[in-house]
This record gives C-alpha cells, structure tokens and sequence, in this order.
C-alpha cells in the first residue's frame, strides 16, 4: 500500500493498487474506502458524489470542472461545451441561468428541446435546465427543470 500526503497535517490519504480485480482504491485513515476506480471504468464512491457549483466566466460550460454551471446573462451569449465524454459513456449538466431572457441566448451545437422549441427564458430571474448527451455531444436532449425560480 502506498501512502499519499493529504495536503494537511491532519491526516493521510492512501492509495491501494493491490486487489486483484484490478482497481484503484482511495481510502482516508487507512481504513474508509473513498472511492474505487474499477478495471470496468466505473467509479464507487463512500458517499453520494460531490460536485461543484461552477460560475461560467466566459461562455464555455467545461464539463471537467463540474456539472452544475451557474451564468448570469448581460447581453448576446453563445454557449459552447468542452469536455465532453466520448461517444457511448453520458455527459450531463444542470445550467443555473439568471436573466437569461434579457438578451438572445444562442445554444451550443446539437441541443434538441421538447416539440423542438426552445424555452422563453425569464428576463428577471433564474431559470434552471438540464442537458445530457450519450453520443460524444452530437445530441444534447435538453429540458426545463424550472423557470421563474426564486
């Protein structure tokens, strides 16, 4: 086994690579099992996974820093995603927009909305939509989670 400084003087990580089915296994204390990255490509987590709510500066969502993107629109703003898993495995997102319908929202690339028309976004408010594709991005299935949301 080996062991891996936590970055704090509080605890260690440690890595185990010895298993014989081939995975990767995080443990914190040298006890709790974190995460676990198996030889099938699929990752086991201790808890429910975490991630981060992530403010788009520009207009890029980069799926590698999160999947729940926040932006608050002040004017024309033309959405593009990076990162995206490869064909067969599913990227999905939550995108948090404010006054999105204060100015034109222009959608990236493939994006298919219900009956193949986009929402009318709220001019003073929060919007929230969810996107996922399971074909390398070629396709985003699109949907309104809400509008007008306080």
């Amino acid at each position: 086994m080996s062991s891996i400084a936590a970055g704090t003087t509080t605890g260690t990580a440690l890595v185990s690579t010895g298993n014989t089915a081939g995975n990767l296994v995080f443990q914190t204390n040298g006890a709790t099992t974190a995460l676990t990255l198996g030889a099938d490509q699929t990752a086991t987590y201790a808890a429910g996974v975490i991630e981060k709510k992530v403010a788009i500066a520009a207009s890029d969502i980069d799926l590698s820093l999160g999947n729940y993107f926040t932006k608050t629109i002040a004017g024309t703003t033309t959405f593009t995603v990076s990162n995206v898993a490869s064909s067969g495995s599913v990227s999905a997102f939550v995108l948090d927009l404010t006054d999105g319908g204060s100015a034109t929202v222009n959608w990236f690339s493939g994006v298919t909305w219900n009956a193949a028309t986009p929402p009318t976004l709220t001019a003073s408010g929060r919007d929230v939509l969810a996107f996922f594709t399971y074909d390398g991005g070629t396709t985003w299935n699109a949907f309104v989670l809400g509008q007008g949301m306080a």
